[in-house]
């Protein structure tokens, strides 16, 4: 069997469907407990969430079989949209201030580019055409 076949197979495309949440909730624990600031103040909070939503609506449609484009749009979306914001976070969060010193935050910048690779990754596997045949096909 190929790789492109068995990255393909109906199996594959839906672990897939269920794994593309964890780039987008990708974050150090530290980012989800509640600082000084309301909820919807604090993108790291609200926004994983938003884009969860979107997604589970999403994959709710392509299980039903559904041969509208707009799911596939709206995944894409999503990630898409992890990759966007995750770049306007990364520089605001590199470092951290402890005690009057900067400090890099190694463990936010590692994470931030895991979750935006994750992410093209399943830009470009949701956009194969054997992806989206292979759900219609028995």
């Amino acid at each position: 069997m190929s790789f492109r076949r068995m990255i393909t197979s109906r199996t594959m495309i839906m672990i897939m469907l269920i794994l593309q949440f964890i780039p987008m909730v990708l974050f150090p624990p530290a980012s989800y407990s509640p600082k000084n600031q309301s909820w919807w103040q604090n993108q790291e909070l609200w926004l994983p969430i938003l884009l969860a939503i979107l997604a589970i609506i999403s994959i709710i449609q392509i299980y039903r079989h559904s041969v509208a484009i707009w799911p596939w749009n709206l995944i894409a979306f999503s990630q898409g949209f992890n990759i966007i914001s995750r770049l306007m976070m990364i520089l605001p969060h590199a470092t951290f201030n402890e005690s009057g010193v900067q400090y890099f935050n190694t463990w936010y910048f590692v994470l931030s580019l895991l979750s935006m690779g994750l992410s093209t990754f399943l830009l470009w596997y949701m956009e194969l055409p054997e992806v989206r045949m292979g759900l219609y096909q028995k």
